[in-house]
């Protein structure tokens, strides 16, 4: 392990915080410096979970956790067998944190309360003594006899550094990669990733705030395909199988963008025949019902209602009305309902993109720069990003671990 006396740490969030705590475990006696460029450091594990804080996710199979990951899930194979969600749980609960894990495999601290996480790695960073130093903002930095020296917006730090680690988390624009690419690194451009689909001419936005449980979504013409909860919005459709797609097509739908079809299969199942003849069965056992009050399927009434009028079904119809082209044409609608996008919506507070440090430029072992020694990288700032149910902290949390060694 390499002897470093001062560490600088760019960034004071999730990453940032748990490189900082790392370098401090793995050398004791080393001054770490955490420098943030705003007043407030954890600024989006505040937000993050609508406040309540997705801390990680469930998943202990490595191989699942890594298809969670878009882009640098391969990459970080070898990394989570080295420090995963189980090690996550654990760091957190030995520091007494309680979590709670929910069906859906999302892990909360027990306290629904983000602040419980900021608390502890605040917390932890005073009792490790770690140094924080607010409204600091590097520009550039330089290399020089075995040291870093960084430059500040303001003024330059007279100090050096044996390493920095650079947690400085996403940029929407690749200028804010800049100052790395003058370093030598290789930049992907970003682009959004994990946003809403927004669908300005489709009458479907009625429907604002129906959920459908387990809805199917395709990508029309590029092959992506996911399933999970859906939620219809006033503006359009949001939800973790939307902003899965999103996240899996963030480079196709930015070069399209952003206008392009979506097909939603509502129930889950993709044989017309299947559904055919569940229509029927419906028809047989209450002939006498109306189509708009009986539902073949469990679906939220307003929705089941919008579909039957979508497929020129007059909702007072009797089901023992309905012919079997109706029937037809309606399975077909169930699981091949087509919407036109038109723009997307992102969350400005939790905004995750698709881009940044090219992974080739780094050492995945250690997230040592393979062109500057002694400069490491965690985080968003790197070309890792995930779908959401935790898994973009969880690639925080691994990252910075294993940048805060410093080996």
């Amino acid at each position: 392990m390499k002897e470093v006396k001062h560490v600088a740490v760019l960034g004071g969030g999730a990453a940032g915080f748990f490189a900082a705590l790392s370098a401090k475990a793995h050398h004791p006696q080393a001054v770490v410096t955490l420098f943030e460029k705003t007043s407030k450091v954890l600024a989006k594990v505040k937000v993050s979970g609508g406040g309540r804080c997705n801390v990680t996710n469930a998943t202990a199979d490595i191989d699942t956790l890594c298809s969670a990951y878009p882009r640098g899930g391969k990459q970080l194979r070898n990394s989570f067998y080295r420090f995963n969600t189980s090690d996550t749980q654990e760091w957190f609960e030995s520091r007494g944190v309680m979590l709670k894990t929910e069906s859906d495999g999302r892990v909360f601290p027990i306290s629904n309360d983000s602040q419980t996480i900021i608390d502890c790695l605040l917390n932890e960073a005073q009792a490790a003594g770690v140094h924080i130093s607010y409204q600091v903002a590097i520009k550039s930095m330089y290399f020089k006899k075995n040291s870093w020296y960084l430059s500040c917006v303001n003024n330059d730090l007279s100090q050096s550094f044996d390493a920095v680690i650079v947690a400085t988390g996403g940029s929407p624009k690749s200028s804010g990669f800049d100052w790395l690419e003058a370093l030598g690194h290789v930049i992907v451009p970003p682009v959004p990733s994990l946003f809403t689909f927004n669908m300005p001419n489709e009458s479907i936005t009625r429907l604002s705030g129906v959920v459908v449980e387990q809805a199917q979504v395709i990508i029309k013409g590029h092959g992506i395909e996911t399933s999970g909860p859906l939620l219809i919005t006033h503006w359009g459709m949001s939800g973790p199988a939307i902003l899965k797609a999103s996240a899996f097509g963030a480079r196709i739908l930015s070069s399209s963008k952003y206008n392009f079809e979506t097909q939603i299969n509502w129930v889950g199942e993709r044989n017309t025949e299947l559904l055919f003849q569940q229509l029927e069965q419906c028809a047989a056992a209450y002939p006498q019902k109306l189509i708009g009050n009986q539902k073949a399927f469990p679906l939220p009434t307003r929705l089941w209602q919008f579909l039957i009028e979508k497929s020129g079904i007059p909702s007072d119809k009797k089901w023992i009305e309905l012919g079997k082209k109706q029937a037809r044409q309606f399975a077909e609608l169930l699981s091949n309902d087509v919407y036109a996008v038109s723009g997307k919506t992102t969350f400005k507070e939790e905004f995750v993109t698709c881009g940044g440090l090219a992974l080739s430029n780094i050492n995945l072992k250690t997230m040592e720069s393979k062109s500057n020694p002694g400069l490491y990288f965690a985080g968003e700032v790197l070309d890792i990003d995930a779908i959401t149910g935790g898994y973009n902290f969880q690639a925080a949390w691994t990252t910075g671990f294993l940048a805060g060694q410093l080996t």
